[in-house]
């Protein structure tokens, strides 16, 4: 409270029409996200400002969500535009010369701190005399505007990187309707038409069921929906697992949930899960001949829709507490896809396909470094505990 001005918001009559749709951009709570704000999703009108308890603050100033359920409280934005806000959010304005940038980037990291801050019951809210009482190292303006133009060109990196991988998940997304439709072709393979083929042609199921030993020690994985890959469900000895019927998984193999597979339970088992265990409640499905089919391209068929609808069309439900699907790999066997001619081909569109999954997670690791790189850093930095070199300060100084 010693160094900031804590303002609440106010939000227009909406049974006043002409409080609406106007050209005064209205923040909304959901709209905070550690984000600089541009647009808004409502506008309010010269009206609703002169006649409510709305007021305009101007382009620079940080806002924090005092109310919302979830993680949505605590988060702090800053306004792009001159803008109002409701009124379960409140204005953070400096005082004494403070800079802005600082003051966001000390809200930022302090979150989670601030978030326990919330009073207790059925919506746990903030309120200003909670974040007024906020301590706050201070040091001289200079040390603090560098140290907000740090924290500033960490969030702007990582924003142009969370762009790039919107990008290429847009960009993977086109290419898995284009190339494994065969809408798109590579110049080599153009001329020969896509063939219909039974799944059961080219995979059949394969057991590999476990020799039960009570002392052995067996990693149990487990299969996420939406096609996200496997999970590790632990290690346990065979005398404390109650389902004896276990399988061994390897690599390459397609893995199907019975239960969850019209959700996208399903895909290939990477390298780290070679040898793994899964009940009898999962399908294991193999190449019926070595070579008739590439594995990873059965993989990626199994990311479309149209794969979760012939798993949809080979379940049967059956009511308990909820619909509930049970899976028949048989049916699932009989049922038709359209496959390229060769394995040659379904190899080159694995090839180009895994390349861009590659970059993804490149750039996930990224930023995600990124991300504990600058909380480790401004820990120090905003507690004093790490100064700013001088070199950076005159560079401050002279910007």
């Amino acid at each position: 409270g010693a160094v900031a001005k804590i303002t609440s918001g106010g939000t227009p009559s909406r049974s006043i029409p002409t409080y609406w749709g106007g050209d005064v951009p209205w923040v909304s709570t959901g709209e905070i996200d550690f984000n600089t704000i541009l647009k808004t999703k409502e506008n309010i009108t010269a009206e609703g400002v002169q006649h409510s308890s709305a007021r305009v603050f101007p382009k620079g100033t940080v806002l924090m969500a005092m109310f919302g359920q979830g993680v949505t409280r605590g988060k702090v934005a800053t306004l792009g535009v001159d803008a109002a806000f409701n009124q379960a959010c409140v204005a953070i304005v400096p005082k004494d010369g403070l800079p802005t940038r600082y003051l966001y980037q000390y809200l930022a990291h302090r979150y989670p701190h601030i978030r326990a801050l919330a009073n207790t019951g059925s919506q746990a809210n903030l309120n200003a005399a909670l974040i007024r009482g906020l301590d706050l190292v201070v040091p001289e303006p200079l040390e603090a505007e560098a140290i907000g133009t740090l924290g500033d060109t960490f969030d702007q990196t990582t924003l142009c990187i969370r762009r790039l991988i919107r990008a290429r998940r847009k960009l993977k997304r086109g290419l898995l309707q284009l190339l494994l439709t065969g809408e798109r072709r590579f110049p080599e393979f153009r001329g020969q038409p896509w063939v219909e083929r039974r799944v059961g042609d080219v995979l059949q199921e394969t057991s590999r069921l476990v020799e039960w030993n009570d002392d052995e020690l067996y990693r149990l994985a487990s299969i996420r929906r939406g096609s996200r890959g496997l999970f590790d469900r632990g290690t346990l000895y065979g005398r404390d697992i109650k389902v004896k019927k276990l399988h061994t998984i390897r690599e390459g193999d397609f893995l199907i949930s019975h239960i969850q597979a019209a959700y996208g339970a399903m895909g290939t088992v990477p390298a780290e899960f070679d040898g793994a265990k899964v009940s009898d409640m999962y399908s294991i499905l193999t190449p019926k001949e070595p070579g008739c089919i590439d594995m990873r391209f059965v993989n990626y068929l199994s990311q479309r829709k149209e794969m979760r609808h012939l798993a949809y069309l080979s379940s049967n439900g059956f009511f308990a507490e909820r619909l509930r699907l049970n899976f028949d790999p048989h049916d699932f066997l009989n049922r038709k896809i359209l496959l390229p001619p060769t394995v040659e081909e379904q190899t080159r569109i694995a090839d180009t396909l895994e390349t861009l999954d590659r970059e993804l997670q490149l750039l996930t690791d990224l930023h995600e470094a990124l991300k504990e790189q600058k909380k480790g850093l401004m820990q120090q930095l905003l507690t004093g505990k790490v100064r700013m070199p001088a070199s950076m300060l005159k560079e401050v100084a002279h910007a």
